[in-house]
């Protein structure tokens, strides 16, 4: 008899995250002699705990499909740290009362360690489960994956940003503002601020300084750059990660706080660069915080990047009903001109907990600009458009709505 799947997103979504939901639901649907009904959660592991279930069988052809266009997490996702104890086991009580034997946990490397203590969990008290990580997050952080789905179309969208953001600025800049200051998504790694630097054609085009983790901020060296652009060009133009951080490996933005995995909140990078220009050099800055734009940005999605979610969605299922468990669908590299790639899995413990940093040659010597290396690295992901479709000038998206499955469990009470 087949056994039913659960399927849920997890953490902060991307413009494609809803395609790995189509990869995995539809690739399902190919096998009903293994897996029975996929089931998803609602607000991810939460819905999960709180017995909140969406049959995917209610999902027409037409409704899965346009999964693909859809941004945001269309059956919502949450930020939770799985406890031991009661939340596990009130998560195996769920399994058995609906038959469940798969899990597709969709997330990034927080999920990913939460996905390999369910399996473990369950190998440890001989549950029959087959639990498959796949991959997504913005942040392209997963080891032992060329990159990770949804990065690539955020790359895209901050190098569109910063290249109309720069020809704005050089248009004013003789009588106005002379530097502006895009900051974008990245805590603990600069991929996402790298990128950006796919949107300068040469050393004069925007962006003109790049400011990651991976290399110390030095406010003096940062400002006689700033100072020697502006005499070059007449502007600067500067994308900041997040995460910036000094010598001492102190986040210049570090605001106070954590969230439930203990990432310390940051405060905003941005407006404390833009003061400090304003303080030292008397310069006019404007600033901005790419934020959730950079992340929901469906309409400018890179076609690379829409191609691995749904194939990391799919290698999901392939490789359970294969009975590969606490694995993650991988993206290797295969050449980069022209850009091949293939999915392999890799073993969970080798993912979970663990970040891939910005390789520093992906940078030039100054840590300023992308290297040839770097360029060559990041070019491919934003390659292609795949365009939702447009009612009224505006992309049409859906407003999901769902109704959920009877509960057969008591009331979990969560602490």
């Amino acid at each position: 008899m087949p056994k039913n799947a659960l399927y849920a997103q997890s953490g902060g979504v991307t413009p494609v995250i809803n395609a790995s939901a189509y990869g995995v639901i539809s690739a399902a649907r190919r096998h009903p002699d293994v897996i029975g009904t996929v089931y998803a959660a609602q607000n991810g592991i939460l819905g999960a705990l709180d017995e909140v279930l969406i049959d995917t069988a209610q999902l027409s052809d037409a409704d899965l499909a346009a999964l693909k266009t859809t941004p945001g997490g269309a059956f919502g996702s949450c930020r939770h740290k799985l406890r031991h104890g009661a939340e596990l086991t009130r998560l195996f009580e769920l399994f058995a009362a609906h038959d469940i034997g798969y899990l597709f946990y969709n997330g990034g490397g927080d999920s990913a360690d939460t996905c390999l203590k369910v399996a473990e969990f369950a190998q440890y008290h001989g549950y029959d489960l087959t639990a498959v990580h796949v991959p997504k997050t913005i942040d392209n952080d997963l080891p032992h994956s060329d990159c990770s789905p949804g990065f690539g179309s955020v790359a895209k969208y901050v190098g569109t940003a910063i290249r109309e953001a720069g020809l704005d600025v050089a248009s004013m800049a003789a009588s106005s503002t002379k530097v502006f200051i895009l900051e974008v998504m990245g805590r603990h790694t600069g991929w996402i601020a790298a990128s950006a630097g796919l949107a300068a054609q040469d050393n004069d085009a925007a962006p003109h300084l790049i400011l990651t983790p991976e290399v110390a901020f030095e406010p003096g060296r940062f400002l006689k750059a700033v100072k020697e652009t502006i005499a070059r060009v007449g502007y600067c133009t500067i994308v900041a990660a997040e995460g910036t951080r000094d010598a001492k490996g102190t986040f210049l933005s570090e605001a106070g706080g954590a969230d439930a995995f203990g990432h310390i909140q940051l405060g905003g990078v941005a407006p404390i660069l833009a003061r400090l220009i304003k303080d030292e050099l008397g310069h006019k800055c404007h600033w901005a915080v790419a934020d959730y734009l950079q992340r929901a940005a469906r309409h400018i999605a890179s076609a690379t990047d829409l191609a691995q979610a749904i194939a990391v969605g799919e290698a999901a299922v392939e490789f359970a009903v294969k009975g590969q468990r606490s694995v993650m669908p991988a993206i290797i590299r295969e050449d980069s001109e022209p850009y091949r790639w293939r999915i392999d899995a890799v073993p969970l413990h080798d993912v979970a907990n663990r970040e891939k940093p910005l390789p520093r040659e992906y940078l030039d010597a100054d840590g300023w600009r992308l290297s040839a290396e770097g360029r060559a690295y990041f070019a491919p992901l934003i390659v292609g458009e795949a365009p939702p479709p447009f009612v009224d000038g505006l992309p049409a998206y859906p407003r999901w709505q769902f109704s959920h499955l009877p509960k057969k469990l008591i009331p979990f009470e969560r602490g």
